[in-house]
């Protein structure tokens, strides 16, 4: 059977700091990041299925991704919870600022790679995580591709 790919495109904002890093984005800053998910699976061959040819339907894909990254990351400050910057987000969190620790530093590269943890584990079983394009700017963005990562 034939495999095909499908993509949806989700936007949110989220700010962050990269502590240590030598250039600007060493300060918190802000991002309107795009996030691609493509997933890659066979259609849906039975006639009796509500969901006949999909892959999988969009608004199911769109519920997985708005609830493990939008929901989550939208209008949210991340900072790396194992530097310095721990001492302002805890005190930002106690001004009731919505903050997101991480174990990682908040690069565009590491959170795609936490992203892609995240929807994995939600998708069908007949369907599989193909790649994600996080965008933070319209010239930078990184990718997550399936095959790169065994």
């Amino acid at each position: 059977m034939t495999k095909i790919r499908i993509t949806k495109k989700f936007e949110f904002e989220a700010g962050h700091a990269l502590y240590g890093y030598d250039g600007k984005c060493k300060n918190l800053h802000g991002h309107s990041y795009k996030l691609h998910v493509t997933v890659i699976g066979t259609p849906i061959d039975n006639p009796n299925d509500v969901k006949h040819g999909m892959v999988i339907d969009f608004g199911d894909l769109k519920r997985i991704v708005k609830r493990e990254i939008i929901d989550e990351f939208d209008h949210a400050m991340i900072f790396n919870a194992n530097s310095p910057h721990l001492e302002l987000a805890n005190e930002l969190k106690a001004k009731g600022h919505h903050i997101i620790l991480v174990d990682y530093q908040p690069t565009s590269e590491n959170l795609v790679v936490d992203f892609a943890e995240r929807i994995k584990k939600y998708l069908p079983e007949n369907v599989a995580l193909f790649s994600l394009r996080l965008q933070e700017t319209e010239s930078s963005y990184a990718e997550w591709f399936a095959s790169d990562n065994p």
